[in-house]
């Protein structure tokens, strides 16, 4: 028998231990960052959370009992080995939130019944595989933040563009082949998430990643002359005279 890696069993007990009550009243089961390969079956018996976090891991697959979650609102997938969703993600018809990002999802391998979560508000699809975006996304009416970074995502469609309630869209990062449509779809605010770690939980390669964006913040500032010496341009003209008409862009 291939030797396979092993994750963390979680107990009905240590399930039950890892509940929490959120600041507004609600009952998450925070099973983050548990070594988790396998979803764990007994957590079906507290179905009745509001909230479920289950980042952090390494799961290859949600089940379709997922659908067993009817109360809940929030659930977190994002950092996982996920490389499909189930259909069955589409009953959970209370969910308001939804992250999977940082997995391995296809465009292929996004359910239709996506579509079906009509009170979804956040959508977090970052840093997967995704080539495309389903038209049927512009179904999820009440979508507020939508997350397309880092994919390799070459069109946007108008369908998720023209979403009603949207007011963030961050498509940072993905090989569009005009330059200027990833500027036009940003002019909506992007959705910004901080995810804060510590440095011994970052691969080598994401740690030499921020250590070198880190050394070309500190270059920038020591590049800012002081305030001692204010660089003089006497023959700049002044800013109304010249960017008045070009004000919304430097907006």
């Amino acid at each position: 028998k291939a030797k396979g890696q092993k994750g963390k069993r979680i107990t009905l007990k240590a399930a039950k231990n890892s509940i929490r009550i959120t600041f507004d009243g609600r009952r998450r089961l925070d099973l983050s960052k548990m070594g988790i390969t396998t979803f764990p079956k007994c957590i079906l018996k507290l179905a009745d959370v509001d909230e479920l976090d289950l980042s952090r891991n390494m799961l290859k697959k949600i089940p379709d009992s997922i659908q067993k979650f009817q109360k809940l609102r929030w659930l977190d997938l994002h950092s996982n080995q996920l490389e499909e969703l189930p259909e069955a993600i589409g009953m959970l018809q209370n969910l308001v939130y939804l992250n999977v990002s940082n997995n391995k999802l296809t465009t292929k391998n996004l359910p239709v019944e996506l579509n079906l979560l009509k009170n979804l508000r956040t959508l977090n699809l970052g840093l997967n595989r995704l080539d495309n975006i389903p038209t049927t996304l512009g179904a999820l009416k009440e979508l507020k933040e939508v997350s397309l970074f880092d994919n390799f995502l070459t069109a946007i469609p108008t369908s998720v563009t023209k979403l009603p309630k949207l007011k963030k869209l961050n498509v940072k990062r993905n090989p569009f082949p005009d330059p200027t449509q990833e500027e036009h779809v940003d002019s909506i605010k992007r959705i910004e998430t901080l995810y804060l770690v510590q440095e011994k939980d970052l691969c080598c390669s994401c740690l030499k990643m921020c250590q070198d964006e880190r050394d070309k913040l500190n270059k920038l500032k020591n590049m800012i002359p002081s305030s001692s010496k204010k660089p003089n341009f006497p023959s700049l003209l002044t800013p109304n005279s010249t960017a008045k008409d070009n004000q919304e862009q430097w907006r």
